[in-house]
C-alpha cells in the first residue's frame, strides 16, 4: 500500500463497533430530543406531511398515481438529507445551545459544497430508482394497469405477476442497501466535520461493513416507522420523520467517536 493511501486511511474518522441494543437506544435517545423539542421537531413532521400530500395529489391531478408508490418507496433514498435540520436540532441539545428556527441553513453552511455534493449523489440515486421501477413495470407488467384504490393488491398481493414483484422486489433491495450503505451516516457527519463527501460516504460504509448486524435492524426499524407514517396516509411522518431524524443523529454519535 502506498504512503498516500495510508494517509487516507488513517485520517478518516475511526468507527466504533455496537450491538443490537444500540440502534433501540437510539430511538430512546431521537424520543427524548423529540420530547424536549416539540415545537420545531414536529414543525419537521409537518413538512413531511404537507409535501407527500402535495406530491401525491399533484401526481393523481396528472392520472399518474402508478407512480406515487415507486416515489413512495424512494423516500427512503433521500431521507438521509431531508432530516439535515432534525440532526442540527439535536445537535443543539446536545451542547446546551438554544434552539432557533431555520436549523436547516445553519446546518447546510457548515460545509455547504460536500453537502451539495451528496444531495447531488442521492437525487442520483433517486432518478435511478424512479427509471428502474417504471423500465421494470413496463417490461414485465402486462397487465391493465389498475385504478389507485386497486393498486396495491392487483399489481403487489394478487399473485398474477410473480416475474414482475420478484424482480421489483430485487432490484428495490440492492439499490435500497447501496444508498443505506452509503449515507448512513454521511450527511450527519458532513454537517458535524469539514470532511469531503468521499471520506464521509467512506466512513458510512465502514460503519455498516463492520456492524453489518446491528445496521440491518437499525435500517429494518427506519424502513418500519417511516413505512408507519407513510401508511396512515402521511399523518404518521408527523411524527415518525422526526424520531428517526433525532435517532440518526445518535447514531452517528455513537458509530463515530468524537476524537
Amino acid at each position: 500500500m502506498s504512503t498516500a493511501a495510508i494517509a487516507q486511511r488513517d485520517s478518516r474518522p475511526r468507527v466504533n463497533t455496537i450491538t443490537f441494543d444500540n440502534p433501540w437506544a437510539w430511538l430512546a435517545k431521537g424520543w427524548n430530543d423529540l420530547i424536549r423539542a416539540p415545537r420545531f421537531s414536529l414543525l419537521y413532521g409537518a413538512f413531511f406531511v404537507l409535501i407527500s400530500y402535495l406530491l401525491t395529489f399533484g401526481l393523481m391531478a396528472e392520472k399518474m398515481f402508478f407512480i406515487i408508490p415507486f416515489l413512495a418507496a424512494g423516500f427512503f433514498l433521500v431521507a438521509p438529507l431531508l432530516g439535515i435540520g432534525l440532526y442540527q436540532i439535536s445537535k443543539n441539545l446536545e451542547q446546551g445551545k438554544a434552539l432557533k428556527f431555520c436549523q436547516v441553513i445553519e446546518a447546510w453552511r457548515r460545509n455547504e459544497v460536500q453537502l451539495g455534493a451528496m444531495a447531488l449523489i442521492l437525487v442520483m440515486v433517486l432518478l435511478l430508482w424512479m427509471l428502474a421501477g417504471l423500465l421494470v413495470f413496463a417490461l414485465l407488467y402486462d397487465m391493465p394497469v389498475p385504478t389507485l384504490e386497486n393498486f396495491i393488491p392487483v399489481v403487489f398481493l394478487s399473485g398474477d405477476s410473480p416475474v414482475f414483484v420478484f424482480t421489483g422486489i430485487l432490484v428495490g433491495a440492492v439499490i435500497a442497501g447501496f444508498t443505506f450503505t452509503i449515507s448512513a451516516i454521511t450527511v450527519p457527519m458532513l454537517m458535524d466535520r469539514e470532511v469531503n463527501v468521499l471520506t464521509a460516504m467512506q466512513t458510512s460504509i465502514e460503519a455498516v461493513r463492520g456492524n453489518w448486524q446491528a445496521m440491518t435492524l437499525w435500517a429494518c426499524l427506519i424502513v418500519m416507522f417511516v413505512g408507519i407514517g407513510i401508511m396512515t396516509f402521511y399523518v404518521g411522518l408527523l411524527v415518525t420523520m422526526p424520531l428517526v431524524g433525532h435517532a440518526t443523529w445518535h447514531a452517528y454519535r455513537d458509530l463515530v467517536p468524537a476524537d
